[in-house]
This record gives C-alpha cells, structure tokens and sequence, in this order.
C-alpha cells in the first residue's frame, strides 16, 4: 500500500511537472516583437500586423535599444522574443552570434550605408539630431537664436540646455560620436565639459530634450528631428537648427531571432514589418531616407539634411572605450 501511494504521488508530481513546462511554450501562431520604436510608432504597427494577420497571436513588447540588446545577449537564442524592431545597427552587430542569416533577402534595394555587411539585420530608419529650440520661451527671455555650438557655451543660456546621456540614450552618443569625428575627441569632450555648466540635464532617454522644450524647462535641446516635427505640427513653436558639423545620426534594424524564421508566421510577419510596414513608417512618422527609390516627406519635416560624420557608430568597443570618458 505504501509502495503504491508513493508511485501515485510520483506520477502526480510528473504530470504536475509535465504541465508546467508545456505552459511556457508557444504555439506555432504566435510571433513575439521586442521593439525599440516610440510608444504610438508601435501602437500603430501592431494595429496593421493584427488586420494583416488575424489568425495569428502577435505580441509586441517595448524595451529601450540598449535595454533589448542587453536582453537578447543574456538569454541568446532562448529568449522569448521572435523579431527585435528598431534596434540601433551597433547593438544588432553586437548579437550577430544569437540572429538569423538574413541574406537571403534583396539589399539593392537600400542606400549603400544603410546595409549590414553581415546580413543579420535589414534597416528599419535613419534617424537624426539637431539643435531644437523653444523660439517663445528664448523670445520671453530675451536670448537669440545660437547659431554654432560655441554660442551653446554663452552664459545667458546656462540651465537653459537639455541634452540626453549618451551613457544611457542612442540619441546622446550620436551627438558624442559626430563631435568626435568632427574635432577630435579631446576638444570634443573638452566641449562637453564645458557644455555641462549651462545644462539644466542630462535626460535618460531620447526623448527627454524636446519634451523639456515643449514643457518649457529647457530653452534649447539636442534631440531627435522627428520628435521635434511631430511637436511642431501640433502646434508647438519649434525650430530645428543643424550647425556647421551637420546633423548627427544613426540607423536601426530589424532582424530574427536565429532558427524563427523555421515558423511560417515569425516568417510572414518579418516579410511584412520589411516590405509594407516598414515603407508606411517612413511616410508616416520617419521620414529621413533608407530605400534607394525612396521620397517620403512629412509637413515641416527639414529637406536635405546635411548630415554629419558618423564613421564608427557602430562600433560597441569604441563606444564604451569613448563613454569611459564620459562624467555626466
């Protein structure tokens, strides 16, 4: 009898233990996203993957760039994610090891710095940074518009600049990056140093520079371009300026976790986000061009910018040796 009870309780602990580990795994219909795209950017993704998938079980889930690259490193191919959105190229080189071989797919059809030598990632957008300012609030104090980084250094704006960490934001580090091949690190950080003093605050995220504009902490921000246009187009009076060093910038992708794209919906979703949602990003919300017969243009969004010089972004050493230096 003894024996008997035990051999019962044995098997209820093997079922019970059977059943747990069937409830981790996904149906065959079900593709998650890990996106580092804005808020209403996946909102309005996720809506058209689910009118054109209906019968499949889309999730998207939202982690900052280097918070999902992080991610993924640490749980490799095991991770739950299928696909990773908007994720900054050097973050994407960084997985090459845990992402599918995408080079199965046409590249011709992109502009030359905008393909992945690897063909681990397709490009999702460009996206630039420029001096953003609050024309009412420098009106109200008095204070003209700078036209140069050095003007930025003048004492009439100290506390009245906002800047994101590039410790901690893509964006910061591309206006890092740029100034450094610009001028050189040394007088690039010497400027940064100096920069500091009229800083109201580094922001964490990307974002942070231009809603500080728009809430009317900060009178300039070094933000993002299409952040500003979507202000500016609900009616905020904002200007966008772009100094002689150009406007710094980066480009994110796309890719699959390595083996997904063996499912036929991670397959169908991926081809879709790449071929049709991709192309309706850019018309609607990211204008700044990665197809080579692309002509998307957004009302106030700035033509022909004149891009900076951002040779290395990509590179994670030289990121972490130049963000060594970094003290903010």
């Amino acid at each position: 009898m003894a024996k008997r009870k035990i051999v019962c309780l044995l098997l209820a602990l093997v079922l019970v233990l059977l059943a747990f580990s069937g409830c981790g795994k996904k149906s065959e219909n079900t593709v998650v996203i890990y996106a580092s795209s804005e808020e209403y950017r996946n909102e309005y993704i996720l809506k058209r993957l689910k009118e054109q998938f209906p019968d499949y079980d889309i999730k998207l889930q939202y982690f900052p760039t280097g918070k999902n690259a992080a991610k993924i490193k640490a749980e490799g191919t095991n991770t739950e994610a299928d696909i990773l959105l908007g994720v900054e190229g050097g973050y994407l080189n960084d997985l090459d090891n845990v992402l599918a071989d995408l080079s199965s797919y046409d590249t011709s059809i992109y502009l030359d710095d905008a393909i992945d030598p690897n063909h681990k990632y397709l490009a999702w957008e460009r996206f630039s940074g420029g001096i953003i300012v609050n024309k009412s609030l420098l009106q109200e104090k008095g204070l003209e518009i700078p036209q140069s980084y050095e003007d930025l250094l003048k004492p009439e704006y100290k506390g009245l600049i906002s800047m994101s960490n590039p410790s901690s934001s893509s964006t910061g580090y591309i206006f890092v990056k740029s100034l450094c091949n610009a001028w050189g690190e040394d007088e690039a950080f010497s400027y940064f140093d100096r920069l500091a003093e009229n800083v109201y605050q580094f922001s964490s995220s990307g974002s942070g520079p231009v809603n500080a504009l728009i809430q009317g902490e900060a009178a300039i921000g070094l933000g993002m371009t299409f952040q500003a246009v979507q202000e500016i187009n609900n009616g905020a009076d904002l200007e966008i300026l772009y100094f002689e060093e150009g406007s710094p910038y980066a480009i994110t992708g796309t890719a699959v976790i390595d083996g997904r794209l063996e499912n036929q919906a991670v397959k169908d979703v991926f081809d879709f986000l790449t071929s049709t949602l991709c192309r309706e990003d850019k018309e609607q919300f990211s204008p700044e061009s990665i197809f080579k017969d692309q002509n998307t243009t957004i009302e106030n969004y700035p033509q022909n910018i004149p891009y900076s010089d951002m040779t290395g972004l990509d590179d994670l050493e030289e990121k972490d040796r130049l963000l060594d230096q970094w003290k903010y």
